[in-house]
C-alpha cells in the first residue's frame, strides 16, 4: 500500500476536526495545482488552508520559522540541505515531481530560437526588457540565470536590461502584461500563466530540471494530514501534473 493511500486512510479514521486553518508554505511552481487542491479540501471538511508562495528559498526559510506551519513545498535540495543542519527535522519527504526552466514571451510576440546556447544569446540579446525572479530571494531560476548570461559571455549586456520579480508567478506576470519581452521561470509557472506563451525549455548545456517534495513535521494533526494525503493522492498529482509538475519518473 503506497504512504498516499496509508494517509488518507488515517485520515479518513481520524475524529473529524472542523474550523482547523492549515498552514502551507509552497514555492510559487505549485500555486495553481495547491490553490485548487486547497479549495476542494477545505469544501469538503469545512476545515481552511492558508497558502503562503514565494521562491523555492523563501518558502523553507519562512516555514522554518513558523513553528504552527503544517506543510512545505520546495526543491527536494533545499528540503535535504535543511535536514542534514538540522533546521528541519523530525519529519516526512514525500516527491511531487519536476519542473524545467524555460522561456516565457508575451501573448502573440513570435517565438525566439532557443535552441542552441547560441540562438538563445541572440534572443537575450535582441530583448530590451527581460523580466526572472530574484536569485537574492532565493530563485531557483534566477540562481540559474545569472549562471547561463554568465556561460554566454553576455552579463554585461544582459543584467541592465534585467528587472527582477518577488517570484516566478510575478515573472511570467510582468510578460503577460507587456512589461517584459522574454522571462525566465519554471516551465510550470509558464504553463500555469499562459501555456501559448511557453517559448521552450533552456538548450541542453545550460539545462535545468528541479526536482520538488513535500515535507511535514510528524507532530501535524489529523485535518493536516487529510490535506497531505489529498495533495500526494492520485487525484492530486494530477492536479500537479496538468499545472506543469510532472511526474518524477518523466522527463
Amino acid at each position: 500500500m503506497t504512504t498516499a493511500m496509508l494517509l488518507l486512510l488515517a485520515a479518513l479514521a481520524a475524529p473529524a476536526v472542523m474550523d482547523e486553518n492549515v498552514t502551507v508554505y509552497a514555492a510559487a511552481v505549485a500555486k495553481a495545482p495547491l490553490t485548487a487542491i486547497a479549495a476542494d479540501y477545505e469544501k469538503a471538511t469545512g476545515n481552511k488552508v492558508t497558502l503562503i508562495f514565494d521562491t523555492a528559498g523563501a518558502a523553507a526559510q519562512k516555514f522554518q520559522a513558523d513553528p504552527q506551519a503544517s506543510v512545505l513545498i520546495t526543491t527536494v535540495t533545499l528540503i535535504r540541505n535543511a535536514e542534514m543542519s538540522g533546521a528541519l527535522r523530525d519529519g516526512t519527504s514525500t516527491p511531487l515531481g519536476r519542473t524545467v526552466a524555460g522561456v516565457v514571451i508575451p501573448p502573440g510576440a513570435a517565438k525566439p530560437d532557443i535552441s542552441s546556447p547560441e540562438k538563445l544569446k541572440i534572443a537575450l540579446l535582441a530583448a530590451k526588457r527581460i523580466a526572472v525572479s530574484d536569485p537574492a530571494r532565493g530563485a531557483t531560476v534566477g540562481t540559474h540565470f545569472m549562471k547561463v548570461i554568465e556561460g554566454l559571455g553576455v552579463k554585461d549586456q544582459v543584467l541592465p536590461k534585467v528587472t527582477l520579480s518577488n517570484d516566478g508567478v510575478e515573472t511570467v506576470h510582468l510578460v503577460l502584461e507587456g512589461k517584459a519581452d522574454i522571462g525566465v521561470s519554471q516551465s510550470s509557472e509558464i504553463l500555469q500563466g499562459n501555456p501559448s506563451g511557453f517559448a521552450g525549455p533552456f538548450p541542453a548545456e545550460f539545462a535545468l530540471t528541479t526536482d520538488f517534495s513535500l515535507w511535514h513535521r510528524s507532530s501535524i494533526s489529523p485535518a493536516a494530514r487529510d490535506l497531505v494525503a489529498r495533495m500526494t493522492s492520485p487525484a492530486g498529482r494530477e492536479k500537479f501534473a496538468a499545472g506543469g509538475v510532472m511526474p518524477t519518473a518523466a522527463r
